[in-house]
């Protein structure tokens, strides 16, 4: 991949700017233009890419990743929406905590866009009546991000490291205590906010209904106990997860992912979908928007993997792996973000071993693999579930914030201060 001149980085710069400002600033115009936006921008970097640099192998990798992303995300909310869990209404903040958590560790088994495209719907429905954003905000830090840290299957960043020969169970076995506190601190904070939110709109006297309820077909009427329907696309998802692991030849991966997805579409029953109020257009604006993100990034993608080495100097702290693969991972698709600082953390290591690596450089990887999965969680665009869960919670009434609202009124001061707690515990020396 060559570096690129630092021009080429302004149509990610401006897609960023769209999609932080245009949903506040003018409303009706992006949820009418956005295709064009993302589409255009992305547009303009390929044709530079194609006959300026003539540089089409860069471009093909990004089509690629961008093929297996939309594969793996696609076909997870297909099947998702194949699959129906109903839970009794009117959850407590207590209640709330134990489904997070069981999120959490769902995510490990399930990757967090399983995870997530699998409990979004039953989270919206057992809190229907008072739901707000910070449901939602928490849902995306703990099942969409943070909570699947804990196995390669968990979230793309660490099997990219298993791709590249870090064990399987390295992982459970480093970044547990990391995970406990993070996840721990996260559902502490989550309960205070979700009891405050209680109290206040029971001592208003009033609940905030959701908008997606006040419209359309009524919902489903209450069940005293946990109901599943649809369990055959648990076959389907079972195939989705198998196919993760193969890489020859090439597309194989992401034909079975669609393959599996057709299959669960066309079995699953009516009703279910109906109950499940599925469509495709969360995964639709998903696929338009990170289409202009990963045309866009390729030059800032670029110029991470020269010159990481260079800006963290001979012998960097694991700190510095932290804070750098974080923070870029909030703004850039955090699995490529995580590959480059890997290559720059073997490149400062002088060796090409990822063996040697793991005995002499593990709180490096560590920090790596933590930044990456933990901060994708600070925006939409971090990581390939938030933005799809946001779709789904504006399209059943939730009224999310904007990308500068998230940013500004939960990752600030909710998640920063965890993030902060791992770095000082873990990383700081």
């Amino acid at each position: 991949m060559a570096v690129p001149p630092l021009i080429l980085m302004l149509p990610f710069v401006l897609l960023l700017g769209a999609m932080a400002l245009a949903p506040v600033l003018a409303p009706r115009w992006w949820l009418k233009h956005y295709p064009k936006v993302a589409l255009g921008l992305g547009t303009i970097t390929v044709v530079i890419y194609l006959f300026v640099l003539r540089d089409p192998a860069s471009l093909g990798h990004a089509a690629h990743e961008y093929a297996s992303f939309i594969a793996l995300v696609g076909s997870l909310y297909v099947v998702a929406g194949g699959i129906q869990i109903r839970v009794p209404e009117g959850a407590t903040p207590l209640a709330n905590v134990i489904f997070l958590f069981i999120g959490a560790v769902a995510a490990n088994v399930l990757g967090t866009t399983g995870a997530a495209m699998l409990l979004i719907r039953p989270w919206l429905q057992m809190n229907r009546g008072r739901i707000g954003a910070h449901h939602i905000a928490f849902f995306i830090f703990l099942v969409a991000n943070v909570g699947g840290c804990l196995t390669p299957i968990g979230d793309p960043p660490l099997f990219l490291g298993f791709l590249q020969g870090i064990p399987f169970w390295w992982v459970m076995q480093n970044c547990w205590p990391m995970w406990a506190v993070a996840t721990g601190l996260l559902l502490v904070i989550f309960f205070v906010v979700d009891k405050t939110a209680l109290s206040r709109a029971s001592g208003d006297g009033r609940r905030a209904v959701p908008r997606a309820q006040t419209v359309g077909p009524p919902p489903p009427p209450p069940v005293p106990t946990w109901r599943f329907a649809g369990l055959p696309s648990l076959f389907f998802l079972a195939v989705i997860l198998a196919a993760v692991f193969i890489n020859h030849p090439p597309f194989l991966r992401e034909a079975l992912m669609l393959a599996a997805a057709a299959g669960s579409f066309f079995t699953a029953k009516p009703s279910v979908h109906a109950a499940n109020e599925f469509s495709f257009h969360p995964v639709t604006e998903v696929a338009v928007l990170f289409a202009g993100i990963f045309a866009t990034m390729i030059p800032a993608l670029a110029w991470l993997d020269h010159g990481a080495g260079g800006l963290l100097g001979q012998n960097p702290p694991p700190g510095v792996f932290y804070w750098g693969t974080g923070a870029l991972s909030a703004v850039l698709d955090n699995a490529p973000t995580y590959l480059g600082f890997l290559s720059a953390l073997f490149g400062v290591s002088g060796t090409g071993e990822i063996s040697v690596l793991l005995g002499q450089k593990t709180a490096h990887i560590l920090a790596i693999s933590i930044g990456a999965v933990f901060f994708g969680a600070a925006t939409y665009i971090g990581n390939g579930p938030n933005f799809m869960v946001k779709a789904i919670a504006e399209e059943r009434g939730v009224r999310m914030p904007s990308f500068v609202e998230f940013v500004l009124k939960y990752s600030l001061p909710f998640l920063l201060p965890v993030l902060v707690t791992v770095w000082l515990l873990f990383f700081r020396s």
